[in-house]
């Protein structure tokens, strides 16, 4: 499938009489006559051309056939394409495109998604390209497909030595610090009235992600270096929240499982004044189960120094676990557990929360589709001395996201996310 001879057969059915608009130009300046090439001969001029190291004029050649009717011909023109730019080119992202498209219309091509896996893995996004390989092997492998999948869930550690990402997004929150819509607050001297500044707020902001990696192999492991950071941006700077990252640490390789350890600090400013500086370490297990789903549990633990309120500096412990699983090659989902230790100083702040999500995602032709379902339960050791109850939270949450590859700018493809239903229930005081 996908090669070379296979497609010059499929050509050849389709018949010479098929036009792929292609022109060639003379080398004298006489006037310039169009001539027009069956798909065969525009494949076999695009492979030349690719051959011969003048990659533009190949891609133009094969964008010309990935604009053909026939779904068989403009799938294998941008499969030819992705792998030109992605092993003639280096440009990764670029070929994960042409991949993709061909994905939207054919998601039971193995050999594609096999291909997106490994430029998902080039670009260091190790999980998406684990995501991929188990909905390759949801739909069925042959054994030399099984092989190839084989080899490259093996060559994930030898992934791009160095690389980024950066995320961009609007509107992150509606109630930027999760304010009350309450006039008064309870406290054991009386109620308190509140001002407008303590109730409810809506913010529209932008927010930002990013990492940057480098990796360098070692005799029986890999060192990762990882530098990331958030932001979270808004008219009234007073909300403003940055969080900065660096880890550092081992990848090791047993078997199919992968397990990683890091330590380094992290920094928070909130309202772009100092808030807190966290030091600490993290691990993390992946294991498949089975071809379709993989188990990935992390592990973390770090002092964290709150530079507002010494009352609320501690340690803080949290544990996770998911299991992810791929039904077919357009349907996946999974379920996690996660829960968090927080001391303090005073027990007031001290805090202890465990959450649940279910999620499903399934893929719709260019679109892909995403569902969640939340709770969380959250606790205080004791009441802080103003209130008169101990801080003790429930909430639930719903959103439905989707990926819209149809209005790609080029590699980016823009996320539109809905909160289809949130709500906190309290029972004491926040």
């Amino acid at each position: 499938m996908w090669g070379r001879a296979a497609l010059f057969g499929t050509a050849l059915a389709a018949g010479f009489g098929l036009c792929a608009g292609a022109r060639a130009q003379e080398a004298a300046p006489a006037p310039q006559a169009a001539i027009q090439l069956s798909p065969a001969q525009l494949f076999d001029f695009a492979d030349k051309a690719r051959d011969a190291g003048d990659f533009r004029t190949a891609e133009q050649a094969y964008r010309a056939l990935a604009s053909n009717p026939d779904i068989e011909l403009r799938s294998e023109a941008r499969f030819r394409l992705g792998m030109m730019l992605a092993d003639r080119m280096g440009k990764f992202r670029e070929a994960a495109v042409e991949f993709r498209a061909i994905l939207d219309e054919k998601p039971k091509a193995a050999r594609v998604r096999l291909e997106l896996a490994r430029m998902q893995a080039m670009m260091g996004n190790i999980g998406s390209a684990e995501r991929e390989f188990r909905a390759a092997q949801a739909g069925g492998l042959p054994p030399e497909v099984e092989r190839m999948v084989r080899f490259y869930a093996n060559a994930l550690s030898g992934a791009k030595p160095i690389g980024f990402n950066v995320e961009v997004a609007l509107a992150p929150d509606t109630n930027i610090n999760r304010a009350t819509r309450s006039d008064t607050l309870g406290t054991i001297i009386g109620d308190f009235t509140l001002d407008q500044d303590a109730k409810a707020k809506s913010g529209l902001g932008l927010t930002l992600k990013g990492q940057a990696y480098a990796r360098k192999a070692i005799p029986g492991a890999t060192i990762v270096a990882r530098l990331s950071g958030s932001a979270d941006i808004y008219r009234q700077s007073e909300f403003d929240d940055f969080v900065l990252g660096l880890q550092v640490g081992p990848e090791y390789r047993s078997g199919k499982d992968r397990i990683t350890l890091s330590l380094g600090p992290t920094w928070r400013w909130y309202g772009t004044d100092p808030y807190t500086v966290t030091l600490g370490g993290n691990a993390g297990w992946v294991h498949p189960v089975g071809k379709r789903s993989q188990l990935r549990i992390d592990g973390g633990i770090g002092h964290q120094t709150n530079r507002r309120n010494a009352l609320q500096t501690g340690d803080v412990f949290s544990l996770s676990a998911a299991l992810d699983h791929a039904f077919s090659e357009k349907l996946g989902g999974g379920v996690q557990l996660s829960g968090m230790r927080q001391t303090a100083a005073d027990p007031g702040y001290a805090l202890a929360s465990g959450n649940a999500a279910v999620y499903l995602w399934r893929e719709m032709g260019q679109t892909t589709v995403v569902a969640n379902l939340g709770y969380g339960h959250l606790e205080a050791d004791e009441r802080l001395f103003l209130y008169p109850k101990r801080r003790v939270e429930d909430r639930l949450s719903a959103s439905l996201s989707a990926t819209f590859r149809q209005l790609r700018v080029g590699p980016f493809a823009p996320i539109a996310r809905i909160l289809v239903g949130t709500k906190l229930f309290h029972r004491g005081n926040l």
